[in-house]
């Protein structure tokens, strides 16, 4: 019996066939709705997924596929994708602070002492640092920053202001109001202006 040498496409490499030499057979086309490769812009489906993972991250990933009206392949991909580019920064429990002790909520506004890239970066990282500060901004100002700090009680927040926040570096002054009730926290971000994506 003769034998027929045939080139395989993916190896390069020779195999021996039959009689008869069958056609290599080319890999079949992706179906529509997966796409080779992914565009440097946002469409429909991961603005979908944003809002869907942000409603619940914890959706399997066939349950995220049925809600955003893809296959499971593509909408794992497309996640991936989101994350690999930041828009997904990480996934976690929302806890009731008052359930875990936590019943005083301030906002404290921090002076600096001095305005310079070098205080700045000080005083920061020191920020940064402290696990009961949980949000951080630096605002408009003379080196001002707005913190979002939590604490057992106010006789807690006040030992801690003045045994750690009062030490940081460059720290001038303090002014401090206190949350009387949350009307909205933990909300999700507005997706509504990345809707006219295609």
């Amino acid at each position: 019996m003769t034998k027929i040498m045939l080139k395989t496409p993916a190896s390069g490499k020779t195999r021996a066939a039959g009689r008869h030499a069958l056609p290599a057979v080319p890999a079949p086309p992706a179906p529509a709705d997966e796409p080779e490769a992914h565009g440097p812009a946002l469409d429909r489906y991961d603005v979908a997924i944003l809002g869907e993972l942000q409603r619940d991250a914890r959706l399997t990933n066939a349950e995220l596929a049925a809600r955003i009206g893809l296959s499971a392949a593509p909408t794992w991909r497309r996640v991936r994708w989101l994350e690999e580019q930041g828009f997904i920064i990480g996934y976690r429990a929302e806890i009731d602070r008052r359930k875990i002790g936590l019943g005083v909520l301030a906002f404290v506004r921090v002076d600096a002492e001095r305005n310079n890239a070098e205080a700045t970066q000080a005083l920061e990282d020191a920020i940064r640092a402290l696990p009961e500060v949980i949000a951080c901004h630096y605002i408009s100002g003379a080196g001002t920053f707005e913190l979002h700090v939590v604490a057992r009680d106010l006789d807690a927040f006040s030992r801690w202001s003045m045994g750690t926040l009062f030490k940081l570096p460059y720290v001038k002054d303090l002014h401090t109001s206190f949350s009387l009730g949350e009307v909205k926290a933990g909300a999700a971000l507005p997706l509504a202006h990345l809707r006219g994506a295609r």
